[in-house]
């Protein structure tokens, strides 16, 4: 015998499941909201700088300057070539270095004689140029490749401006899915070009650092010029013979 639900229990009930599955998924969606609120999306393209000097900046490091001497089993004295780059080199160091000067002699080797006798006008060059023998030291070394050429290798110290390397493409430039593609920033290399160049070419690094000091006036002048200020006089600089080097009178 079976008992026949009430049709107002009945509907009761199924607005009770509504009214449960609609508080759930509002709750769901809630939840859902709470959590993008607290997402953040990853900006790939933060890890790039705009500017170049950033991306590429000059470094101050240690490095070497060396200048390789070549000299046949045959011949014992130096060229005149190669007396000028020696002899710009001893100038060079005492401009610039931070240690002293290493000489590499080959030994065991064919030329290793004419090396030798090399040696000495070598020394005689660095003594011209004033620089002191305690600052020069000599190594013997074997090469280790037989066929190779064995030189004279004269190296020293210094501080130097280095950028780069250069040519480094992490991303693609063409179209991509990537968000980095929409937007207008540098790509990676650029200006390294640049930086490398300007760290190659700047006389002494420290200039990229800090000015240098600025020498004292010249007393002399300065007094004269400002005689010539209290006397009401013009304080240019006046030359006996400006037109001397003109070519024509034109103008006059």
């Amino acid at each position: 015998m079976s008992t026949a639900i009430p049709k107002g229990a009945l509907h009761r009930e199924r607005f009770r499941r509504r009214a449960s599955a609609a508080a759930g998924a509002a709750l769901t969606l809630a939840l859902g909201f709470a959590l993008s609120g607290c997402y953040a999306p990853r900006d790939t393209t933060a890890s790039i700088p705009n500017d170049y000097r950033q991306r590429h900046p000059i470094a101050i490091k240690e490095g070497e300057r060396s200048v390789v001497v070549f000299v046949g089993s045959n011949r014992g004295e130096l060229t005149p070539a190669q007396r000028a780059d020696v002899l710009a080199f001893a100038h060079a160091w005492k401009r610039e270095a931070t240690g002293g000067i290493v000489i590499d002699i080959p030994t065991h080797t064919p030329n290793a004689r004419a090396a030798a006798d090399s040696l000495r006008e070598i020394h005689a060059l660095f003594a011209a140029a004033q620089v002191p023998h305690q600052a020069v030291r000599v190594r013997r070394y074997t090469p280790s490749d037989p066929t190779q050429f064995a030189a004279v290798k004269i190296n020293y110290s210094r501080i130097i401006a280095d950028a780069g390397p250069c040519g480094l493409w992490p991303r693609d430039l063409g179209p991509d899915v990537d968000k980095e593609w929409l937007e207008n920033r540098p790509y990676w290399n650029l200006g390294c070009a640049s930086q490398r160049n300007l760290a190659a070419m700047v006389e002494n690094p420290s200039d990229l650092v800090q000015p240098r000091g600025e020498s004292p006036p010249l007393q002399s002048r300065r007094s004269q010029v400002f005689e010539k200020y209290r006397k009401g006089e013009s304080t240019a600089t006046s030359y006996p013979n400006k037109d001397q080097g003109k070519i024509s009178d034109v103008g006059k």
